[in-house]
């Protein structure tokens, strides 16, 4: 009768129309670049909603502020005492799994093979071994997570490559975006395979399929929020939701260092840490780099013809400054990372840049010089495009978070005149 029940439950959810909403969150900033491009592999949004999501977002984020501003010093506090986020009955803390670049997760591990993993803005979700007993007397706000998880519908984008990484794609049955969305080949042949299946995207998702599969764990990016309801459906049929906040990290590896969240569901905790270790020795290459004061402007063009640029406190700007450059627009501060601006501010800004970057990951539209000069004939009188300095991501970037760093080791080939070929996202215009 439950499953009959619930049957019903996820027809009558299928039907509903939804209305959206913004959350702001780690580092009260928001990633809503990234939340396009998921918006725009699912091809369920037009990237020139961004500015409007920008400015929803930034009303509320000033009311967060002070709240998690006092949820991180207690957090740092617990810390330094050696004790953890949460006191759980029955359990015995032994350590919290160390993070070096990343800021908006942590994970407490308790004897057993128990994990806390706790993102702030998204919830606290208790890891049970296969053949644990789940704690008696829990907070009401901790979801618990049985092992083996191995039914995941998978709609945060960027998390893919992650799994991959440590070889646990069996884990995910289903996806949020279609197998023509996917730049990763791992994620390609597994469902070309029929290993993992579409199961709709973020804001439709086949809650029919999603029971049929006995899904165990959706995992979302922030662009749930802007379907609330959906997100209270899934929950509704007892599928725990876990929001990934990996795109509103500072340092670009701590993007890449979220696999070690990851690992904890599927229990390849050791496998991470080898992988991120190796990924890390990246900005270990690039310690001794020297600043050569070149100039360095990342953007792309919406549809509505405003450049989007990234303000300061991002991860790619951080990305420029560790490859030895500066960026252009290092005075721009906001309460988003991506920001609007029109195209005469980013010609007295960039007209005398040494290089573009554009960005594909958003808009593929632009794949050559010429096509960015048929966007604005401005563009031709950029230094930049003048001397034939002018890169492209490509569509595979975003995707990419378990390599992302390797951007920083791109754009420094790029700024000292390296071999093209040693590069992994970046090409030639």
């Amino acid at each position: 009768m439950i499953r009959i029940n619930k049957r019903i439950t996820a027809f009558i959810l299928s039907a509903v129309t939804v209305s959206a909403a913004a959350l702001t969150g780690c580092g009260q900033e928001t990633s809503v670049s990234e939340n396009v491009q998921e918006s725009t592999e699912n091809q369920v949004s037009e990237v020139s909603s961004e500015t409007s999501e920008t400015a929803e977002a930034s009303e509320i984020s000033e009311t967060k502020t002070e709240s998690a501003k006092t949820d991180s010093d207690a957090d740092s506090s617990e810390e330094a005492e050696g004790k953890p986020a949460v006191e759980i009955d029955g359990l015995e803390y032994t350590g919290s799994t160390e993070l070096e670049y990343a800021q908006c997760f942590t994970i407490d591990n308790y004897e057993g093979g128990y994990s806390l993993i706790n993102i702030p803005e998204s919830g606290k979700y208790l890891v049970v071994p296969e053949d644990g007993e789940v704690p008696e007397n829990l907070d009401d706000d901790i979801i618990v997570l049985q092992q083996p998880l191995d039914t995941i519908y998978l709609a945060a984008t960027s998390a893919m490559s992650l799994f991959a990484a440590v070889d646990s794609l069996d884990n995910i049955r289903m996806s949020g975006i279609k197998e023509s969305g996917w730049y990763i080949d791992a994620a390609v042949e597994a469902m070309q395979s029929g290993d993992i299946v579409y199961a709709g995207n973020y804001s439709e998702p086949d809650y029919e399929l999603l029971l049929d599969e006995e899904c165990d764990l959706a995992v979302e990016s922030t662009m749930i929020y802007h379907t609330p309801k959906v997100k209270e459906m899934i929950e509704d049929l007892d599928i725990p939701v876990l929001v990934d906040r990996s795109s509103y990290e500072k340092h670009p590896l701590g993007r890449t260092e979220w696999i070690k969240m990851y690992a904890v569901l599927v229990g390849k905790q050791v496998e991470a840490e080898s992988f991120f270790d190796e990924e890390a020795k990246i900005i270990d290459e690039l310690d001794d780099t020297v600043n050569t004061g070149k100039k360095v402007a990342y953007f792309y063009i919406n549809a509505d013809g405003s450049i989007i640029v990234r303000g300061s406190s991002d991860y790619i700007p951080k990305m420029i400054e560790l490859a030895g450059a500066e960026y252009n627009f290092d005075q721009i501060e906001g309460e988003s990372a991506s920001i609007p601006i029109t195209l005469e501010e980013f010609y007295a800004s960039a007209v005398d840049a040494d290089y573009l970057i554009y960005n594909g990951s958003v808009d593929a539209g632009v794949k050559t010089m010429d096509d960015l000069i048929k966007k604005n004939e401005l563009f031709a009188d950029f230094k930049a495009v003048k001397n034939g300095n002018v890169w492209n991501t490509g569509k595979s970037f975003y995707q990419s978070t378990d390599i992302v760093g390797r951007m920083i080791k791109d754009i420094n080939i790029m700024i000292t005149d390296g071999d093209p070929d040693e590069m992994t996202f970046l090409s030639k215009m």
